[in-house]
């Protein structure tokens, strides 16, 4: 059973990633897509289904083939396997914490890198934008797709440990997915319906996004420093 908490925190991993400064360029393309010439509520809900479930097909298809290949269980016989499983179980709190830092430092800005993998580019939006709803989902595959370090740092590192720490290959990542289109959905809506509140309904995001960063990296650094004491340097905290 996995703690209501863990779910919480996939779904929240999900928000942070989305109205994050890299992945919210690529988010603002899919908003305008979802709430263009939109007036049936029914049509922006169906369009904003549709992305979720694109981003959710990723973000799951990643997350079982992940759990799939560390999985001593998924391979029968594979000694290579079971070897792996057997290194993350013993050492994940070891190689937690140093990486825990590392994202927390990329959040709060104290690291910069230059990497990128963008499958969202102009041309494929501008295709998609010609189309009809039904785009939406292969729109939220692309964008899904499409990681910075930071988007990187929090599904592969965050969501991933704890897919991995509570053998959740669908259900973790699925809240994750759910939680990376939540922002998006919210704006389509206020695109359709209440488009002279779009920019400051952004100007609020952006003051929001960087509260929700700066304590997120906190978070992951303290948490970080914590699997540091506790698992390399054996001291007791709690």
């Amino acid at each position: 059973m996995i703690p209501l908490l863990v779910m919480w925190s996939a779904f929240f991993l999900g928000i942070v990633t989305s109205i994050s400064p890299c992945p919210l360029a690529t988010n603002i393309a899919a908003i305008s897509f979802l709430g263009r010439s939109l007036n049936d509520t029914k049509q922006v809900f169906l369009s904003g289904l549709l992305y979720t479930i694109g981003r959710m097909i990723v973000y799951i298809g990643l997350g079982v083939l992940i759990l799939i290949v560390f999985d001593a269980t998924s391979v029968a016989g594979s000694e290579t396997t079971s070897s792996i499983s057997r290194f993350l179980q013993n050492n994940m709190g070891i190689i937690l914490g140093p990486v825990l830092v590392i994202v927390g430092m990329l959040l709060l800005g104290m690291l910069e890198t230059s990497f990128s993998l963008n499958f969202g580019n102009l041309a494929i939006q501008n295709k998609i934008d010609n189309r009809g709803i039904i785009w939406s989902l292969p729109m939220g595959i692309l964008f899904a797709l499409s990681f910075c370090p930071v988007s990187a740092s929090l599904f592969f590192i965050g969501l991933i440990s704890l897919s991995t720490q509570y053998s959740s290959p669908v259900l973790l990542p699925l809240l994750y997915g759910i939680g990376t289109a939540v922002p998006v959905i919210v704006f389509a809506i206020i695109i359709s319906f209440m488009g002279k509140y779009v920019g400051l309904a952004f100007n609020r995001l952006s003051q929001i996004e960087k509260w929700i960063r700066t304590f997120t990296g906190i978070i992951f650094i303290l948490s970080g420093i914590y699997y540091i004491l506790t698992h390399i340097y054996g001291i007791s905290i709690l």
